[in-house]
């Protein structure tokens, strides 16, 4: 099982990681949990949308956009808080 993702070699761990390809694209699903301390870094991050993606344990490297993406909080600002995110990336012909 994958646990661990890089986008833009920022590591994420991940709990949960599903890929398919439709219509010749990638499409990777994951789940990982996101800190208080580690908010604003990741939010900073996702901000971008397109992404170099690797996933070592797959051999796959390439450039990625979010499809869809949910997390269980809203304010992770407050300290001691820990949200689950989910990302849907596809990647990208660009």
């Amino acid at each position: 099982m994958v646990t661990e993702i890089y986008l833009n070699d920022y590591e994420l761990r991940v709990s949960d990681y599903y890929e398919e390809r439709k219509n010749n694209l990638l499409i990777v699903k994951v789940e990982f949990k996101v800190t208080s301390e580690e908010y604003h870094d990741v939010a900073t991050l996702l901000y971008k949308g397109t992404f170099n993606l690797k996933v070592p344990e797959r051999k796959i490297n390439c450039i990625v956009t979010i499809q869809e993406y949910s997390t269980s909080i809203t304010n992770l600002y407050e300290k001691d808080q820990v949200g689950d995110f989910r990302l849907t990336l596809c990647e990208s012909l660009e």
